[in-house]
């Protein structure tokens, strides 16, 4: 039932800074600010798989140094790549030694500085980043977690990997109705459209009756409290924004069907947070999308894939030649390809929008649980309208940070970055180069 405390937990959590607003005037879709093509729009997503990412698991077997990946087999695990190898580039070698990353780096995994459970972000993330950098859309960054499907319902929105900057988390959505509503509540009808409608008067209210309090808080809680306000106000524009697409939104809008309401496994809620995901990006709501698989913590389940197992044990198998992994890790792959092939029918420029598009694929543990971080395997799909090589292996040598990656993304970004989130004196510990990494670069 529709009330005043169930939405308010539900969206509470997400005002503000949580989900990546910000408060200058935004154009009403990704093309309508572009000129020429230079100025064609990109988009980038991570997917973050919890509980590590075991090198084993994604590099061909007898392969060493950098090399094509032509005339090799991609592993059991990420079988469902094998098609599109040609746009894969698998790195191994990167660290995160300095990000804590045992249980999870948490903001750290994203952000290259030390996490950890219930500490709040040092700073900004590198999706949040890179959604300020590219060209401006609705909704810069768009964030979705899946879990358990108590957790999800338990808790809709958490906040575990993305952040805007010191103690400013970023909320993942985790209930897809929740995320449809805000997505695309303002074109439907029947009762979607009546939920809508009462939750958008709700937080006019909201915002209405915050605004006028706050005055004789002491003035470090008057910055928070005009942080919270500022939240309401920022998901009261998006609303309005989008209203202004509506018929453009219609085209994107997956179909609702019962298992928004009624799941049977958490599969189905994972399976329809993807599709608004890609629906956001294809429609051009979000430049950026952040996939958190486990949301970033020790949890996690699968039981739509018929493992029973779930939460914390799964970090304690060893992952190469594990049924149960390879379960888990083609269902991801499944995902990247859905992700590549809806893209890939949409015309952007003399190509498509997957040409324009790079997916990080990593995890938010590096290696595996109870891992120092000194192996951080990634994997690429995607040139980023030919900015990385694809079809390739690079084994990258010497001492340098995932940090290193996200300053060469956001480099080909167009962003102005020499290292991000590391000083120089902490690269004397952790870093043996400087810059980005060129051996990944086209």
């Amino acid at each position: 039932m529709l009330n005043r405390r169930t939405i308010l937990q539900a969206i509470a959590a997400g005002a503000g800074t949580a989900l990546g607003l910000g408060g200058s005037p935004l154009p009403l879709l990704a093309n309508s600010s572009l000129t020429g093509a230079s100025r064609l729009p990109k988009r980038i997503i991570f997917f973050l798989q919890n509980q590590g990412f075991d090198p084993k698991t994604c590099i061909p077997t007898g392969v060493s140094g950098n090399c094509s990946l032509a005339g090799h087999t991609l592993p059991e695990p990420i079988q469902p790549l094998e098609p599109y190898k040609e746009r894969l580039h698998i790195i191994n070698g990167l660290h995160g030694r300095h990000t804590s990353p045992s249980h999870s780096a948490f903001f750290g995994a994203l952000g290259g500085y030390r996490g950890g459970d219930g500490v709040a972000p040092r700073g900004s993330t590198i999706d949040y980043e890179l959604s300020k950098t590219l060209p401006e859309t609705l909704l810069p960054h768009l964030c979705i977690g899946m879990d358990s499907l108590e957790n999800m319902k338990n808790k809709p929105t958490v906040a575990t990997l993305s952040a805007s900057g010191p103690d400013q988390p970023i909320f993942m959505y985790s209930n897809p109705n929740h995320l449809y509503q805000l997505l695309f509540g303002g074109i439907s009808d029947g009762a979607i459209r009546r939920e809508f409608e009462a939750r958008s008067y709700l937080l006019d209210q909201i915002q209405n009756q915050a605004t006028q309090g706050g005055m004789n808080l002491p003035r470090a809680e008057q910055t928070r409290y005009q942080q919270f306000v500022n939240g309401f106000q920022d998901l009261n524009n998006l609303r309005q924004k989008l209203g202004h697409v509506s018929d453009h939104l219609r085209t994107f809008a997956p179909q609702v069907d019962e298992l928004y309401t009624t799941p049977e496994h958490e599969t189905d809620w994972h399976d329809r947070l993807l599709n608004l995901g890609i629906s956001a990006l294809a429609s051009g709501i979000t430049n950026t999308l952040t996939i958190g698989s486990g949301r970033g913590e020790i949890f996690g389940a699968w039981k739509g894939l018929g493992v029973e197992e779930q939460g914390h044990n799964l970090g304690h198998m060893n992952q190469p030649d594990n049924p149960i992994w390879i379960k888990i890790r083609q269902y991801n792959s499944r995902m990247l390809v859905k992700i590549m092939e809806t893209l890939d029918t949409i015309p952007e420029g003399s190509g498509s929008m997957m040409d324009h598009t790079l997916i990080v694929y990593t995890s938010n543990n590096a290696d595996k649980q109870h891992t120092s971080g000194a192996n951080w395997p990634v994997m690429l799909l995607g040139n980023f309208d030919g900015a990385f090589k694809t079809g390739c292996f690079t084994q990258i040598e010497g001492k340098r940070p995932i940090n290193s990656l996200y300053t060469t993304l956001l480099q080909t970004a167009g962003g102005q970055c020499e290292r991000f989130n590391m000083s120089d004196g902490l690269a004397k510990t952790f870093d043996s180069g400087s810059g980005v990494l060129g051996d990944i670069l086209a």
